[in-house]
């Protein structure tokens, strides 16, 4: 280093000279930064991070603040400051899970964008081409946060800004496997989704298959019009429109497309449920909401996977679980105020009611409720007096009636539930929701050592495996080691790719389950060929006389198998009552009595039973005369060829 002397010239003698490389001036100009990492809890993945950013001091009018690093995981927001940390004081009062700088998601409330000095709410994880030069983020317990998002990479904080807004949505378990593996259900965009899941990945938690249903499946759109449509050809005014109907009646329904559909959320869930029970892997199904087709795979699943969801107190707490509690909008879907806007009308429920009576159809052994428990079921949507199906959500619902009505005389609200049966029917009628052909699980002796069966499980918000985690170990250590060991290579795995492809090793796991001991406690699975998915007879023909069968059809069989099982219970009662050890074990089971039955002696009921009666009156079909004389025309030509072959084939 050269001294400079007092006039400014060069000085001829060069005082203590120091020789310095390029490198080490500039190392000590602008040290290097080590990158700073938040303190992970355990289970806790880091998704990304956005550097530089100011973050701005509320006290200070001038804008200033200070440079950091913020980092978006699954449990927080966390801002790390470059700034070297003043000497620790201990806190009398610190919390151990997060700190000034941390932001929980659950907490976030609001989060803005600045875009040239306006403020504009960002909402859903949407962030449009332009991202905003400022974040501002309000927090539930009143807390304010403004970061300037200027000076750090435009691609990595649009990631901040989508995850922060978007992943308050926080995936919802819905069921887990006995094997460890899980299903889950979210609302969480397509990009957001992707970074959440290469995230986790990467930190090799657990492998995880993604289906998202608003692209495999149609739209709530695509199923209002097909059903609207389909719906049409039951709705007969009058006989000759039957009749004219009848003609392509078939073919007609066929082409509304609403049994596809019904095929289509078949096949879907059974893709869940081959990923769950043959691949051992944790499922997300995803929509833009999250409370639509959601709710139908998710239940479709269950119900195939679950024997408990196959009897009448499982299957209610399965809606109520997965629709009522799920946030179903029932208000919009199921149009209860007659809204002109046709955009949010659908029936996404009658939808799952439809799937169930496919598999109730194929499997009758396996279900303790019968079609006549889903048909009035399906008519009860529409019954304004129960809250289950009345409201958008559980906070519509209680706002609603725990507010005091200016209406009403006694102060808040007060409605039933659809499951408060008694409201409706008493217990005679009752009995027809009970499935006659249902196989109860034998119980055996508790004597009989019988060997372990994992069970599923239903009452865990984690899968079951993540419980038995020694305190040492990560709250998903022991689940990371056991799923690392059976998924081995495989890492993630996507259902895109070819559309076939999920088809045919579906078809190989029907294949494969076609030809296990049938078991109605296990594995139930829906045949999905073109002609085993059926119309539901008894909800869309009840109110047509025209195809009524007088003392015939499925009412005719029901009621003869409720007569026979009437009998069997009789005799189970007396034998147990003979035998005085076994007394006070009778059976609980609801009690069909012949005498409920004993009206059907006059054989004058329908098809239609317990619907329409028609034993007060003898009906006969009435066939329009134009259309009689236009089949008679092709009746009697079709048997005018038939005499000349038979005449040509005698010659």
């Amino acid at each position: 280093m050269l001294s400079l002397g007092s006039g400014g010239a060069k000085s001829t003698k060069p005082s203590f000279v120091s020789y310095v490389t390029p490198e080490e001036i500039k190392s000590e100009k602008d040290p290097p930064k080590q990158e700073k990492h938040p303190d992970l809890l355990p289970g806790e993945v880091e998704f990304c991070s956005a550097n530089p950013i100011l973050k701005y001091t509320q006290d200070d009018l001038s804008q200033r603040g200070v440079f950091g690093t913020l980092f978006c995981t699954n449990f927080r927001v966390t801002f790390i400051s470059d700034e070297k940390p003043q000497e620790k004081t201990d806190k009398t009062f610190k919390n151990k899970l997060y700190g000034e700088n941390d932001i929980p998601l659950m907490c976030v409330d609001h989060i803005y964008g600045v875009y040239d000095e306006k403020r504009k709410l960002i909402t859903g994880g949407l962030v449009k081409n332009k991202y905003p030069s400022k974040m501002i983020i309000h927090c539930k317990d009143l807390r304010v946060f403004q970061f300037s998002l200027t000076f750090s990479k435009e691609e990595d904080a649009k990631k901040v800004i989508c995850l922060t807004s978007g992943i308050k949505c926080l995936c919802i378990w819905c069921w887990s496997h006995y094997s460890g593996c899980a299903l889950f259900k979210a609302s969480f965009p397509p990009n957001i989704l992707t970074l959440m899941i290469n995230a986790v990945a990467h930190n090799h938690l657990y492998s995880v298959k993604t289906e998202d249903l608003s692209e495999s499946l149609p739209n709530i759109q695509d199923i209002q019009q097909s059903y609207n449509k389909f719906k049409q050809f039951f709705l007969i005014e009058n006989s000759t429109d039957f009749w004219l109907s009848d003609v392509k009646w078939f073919s007609s329904l066929e082409s509304s497309g609403w049994l596809d559909i019904i095929r289509q959320c078949l096949q879907k869930a059974v893709e869940v449920v081959e990923c769950l029970e043959k691949d051992n892997t944790n499922v997300l199904i995803t929509e833009e909401e999250g409370t639509d087709l959601c709710c139908v795979i998710s239940s479709l699943a269950q119900i195939m996977l679950d024997p408990y969801y196959r009897t009448l107190m499982g299957f209610q707490s399965l809606v109520q679980k997965e629709w009522v509690a799920g946030c179903h909008a029932f208000l919009d879907r199921c149009n209860h105020l007659h809204q002109k806007d046709k955009e949010y009308h659908s029936p996404v429920f009658l939808l799952f009611l439809e799937c169930v009576w496919q598999l109730v159809h194929q499997h009758s052994p396996a279900f303790q409720f019968s079609e006549t428990y889903l048909t009035v079921l399906s008519d009860s949507v529409h019954v304004p007096v129960f809250s289950t199906f009345l409201f958008n959500s559980s906070h519509h619902r209680e706002s609603v009636m725990k507010a005091e009505s200016p209406l009403a005389q006694s102060g808040p609200l007060s409605c039933p539930t659809v499951w408060d049966w008694s409201v409706q029917f008493d217990s005679k009628a009752q009995n027809f929701f009970f499935n006659p052909l249902y196989l109860e699980k034998v119980k055996h002796d508790r004597a009989v050592r019988k060997p372990h069966k994992p069970k599923h499980q239903r009452n865990l918000s984690l899968p079951s495996t993540a419980f038995k985690t020694p305190p040492k170990k990560g709250f998903f250590k022991d689940e990371t080691d056991s799923l690392k060991k059976m998924l081995r290579v495989k890492r993630l795995s996507r259902w895109r790719g070819s559309p076939d492809a999920p088809a045919a090793t579906t078809r190989e796991f029907f294949e494969s389950w076609q030809h296990r001991p049938l078991d109605y406690h296990g594995l139930l699975l829906p045949c999905l060929d073109g002609p085993a998915v059926h119309i539901w007879m008894q909800r869309y023909l009840r109110w047509i006389p025209e195809v009524y069968i007088l003392g015939g059809g499925s009412v005719a069989v029901m009621t003869k198998l409720m007569e026979l099982l009437s009998q069997v219970q009789d005799l189970k009662r007396v034998l147990e009552q003979r035998d005085s050890s076994q007394a006070a074990k009778l059976d609980h089971r609801p009690y069909f009595q012949h005498r409920l039955l004993s009206f059907d002696s006059s054989g004058r009921l329908s098809s239609s039973f317990p619907f329409a009666y028609t034993c007060y009156r003898s009906f006969k079909p009435i066939i329009p005369t134009g259309l009689m004389q236009s089949l008679m025309v092709t009746d009697s030509l079709a048997s005018q060829e038939d005499e000349a072959s038979s005449v040509v084939s005698f010659v």
